[in-house]
């Protein structure tokens, strides 16, 4: 049997944390930046953690268990 490729966007897009979380970054912040307040920016910059929803479908294009 094959091996499971890990899905390459996935990859570029999340990152683990030392407790077994995973963290993603915001949305909105690539372009399109000049009519978006400081505070909107400022508040895009942060990390979050991946929603119980989304988990599973993160975890299995991560290939993870």
């Amino acid at each position: 049997m094959p091996k499971i490729k890990t899905n390459s966007g996935a990859k570029k897009r999340f990152t683990l944390t030392g407790s077994g979380k995973i963290k993603r970054k915001h949305a909105f912040k690539s372009h399109i930046l000049t009519k978006k307040t400081k505070k909107q920016k400022r508040n895009l910059t942060h990390f979050s953690v991946v929603d119980v929803a989304d988990l599973n479908n993160v975890r299995k294009m991560l290939v993870m268990k």
